[in-house]
């Protein structure tokens, strides 16, 4: 009988395809790894529902002052960290509202801390010290699902009935004892053993935009598929802004410039003002009343 309790793991196993890797050229070392990376597009697919289902709950919470919560180890939590560096600027939220706990620390983001994830009890600390509340959202992401300190911290926030989603690779994974929504991503082998960094790591990124994309597109963060929430913060994102009231009222690239300005660099402000016909403050109040949807705000347009 085997002591070890990964053995069973898809993500552990050896994968067929690559075992006489280190005897190919570099462009067969390529080319085995692009076809084998062909699982994860599929085993994302197959989750749809599931993914949807966790997009809702977001969808829900975070207008009611909720938090998203990603609490991962390793590649995991680097994702994590990823996706909540970058929710900010795309989408107009606070850092407040999506935050990330990764195992050893922020630190362990650039330096490997292998022992942090076996921690349990600091997992649930982890998230204890964010006080979690019934309106967040934690989201525990575990290639294995066996990881010690992701499942200290979402039975944490399960104690505190907050709502949880569980992010793995393994289809027995433990995370489902205490997850309202699992994604489960069963991509096989990787072509490394166990390097859980490719095609895993690739799935849950994938899940990860997929999911974050689709709570902030029901929230009334897009006009369209139009980033209307952007923070206008450097050069690069004025520009983006500028673009996109091109794009939505048809003005030119100037007459855009002049608007953002009266807008105060308020993307929706400016998008419902000139549509709408409107001056600065009228259009932040239809905004305010149609729940900060454009498309809501200019639907209310006598």
């Amino acid at each position: 009988m085997s002591l070890s309790k990964w053995q069973h793991l898809s993500t552990e196993a050896v994968n067929p395809a690559s075992r006489e890797i280190d005897t190919l050229a570099l462009g067969e070392i390529v080319d085995v790894m692009v076809r084998d990376h062909r699982s994860v597009l599929r085993a994302v697919e197959r989750e749809k529902a599931h993914i949807a289902k966790a997009a809702g709950m977001l969808a829900r919470s975070l207008p009611k002052g909720g938090r998203l919560i990603l609490v991962g180890a390793g590649t995991s939590g680097r994702l994590g960290f990823l996706e909540a560096a970058e929710m900010p600027p795309t989408f107009g939220v606070s850092p407040d509202t999506v935050q990330a706990v990764m195992a050893g620390g922020p630190s362990a983001i650039f330096r490997a801390k292998e022992g942090a994830e076996d921690d349990a009890v600091e997992g649930a600390r982890a998230i204890g010290r964010l006080r979690p509340k019934q309106n967040d959202v934690v989201v525990g992401i575990s290639a294995s699902g066996i990881t010690p300190f992701v499942r200290g911290a979402v039975e944490r926030a399960k104690a505190a009935r907050s709502g949880i989603v569980g992010i793995t690779c393994d289809r027995r994974s433990g995370l489902k004892k205490v997850a309202d929504v699992m994604i489960t991503l069963v991509v096989g082998p990787e072509v490394i053993s166990g390097s859980t960094r490719m095609k895993a790591g690739t799935a849950t990124k994938i899940a990860l935009n997929i999911l974050t994309t689709a709570a902030m597109i029901r929230m009334g963060k897009t006009y369209g598929n139009l980033m209307v929430d952007v923070r206008a913060s450097n050069e690069k994102l004025r520009d983006r802004a500028r673009r996109i009231i091109v794009t939505a009222t048809e003005l030119d690239y100037h007459q855009a410039d002049v608007l953002l300005a009266e807008a105060h660099w308020n993307v929706k402000a400016a998008i419902v003002m000139q549509k709408a016909e409107l001056p600065r403050a009228k259009a932040l109040a239809r905004l305010r009343a149609s729940g900060d949807s454009v498309r809501k705000a200019l639907l209310g347009r006598r």
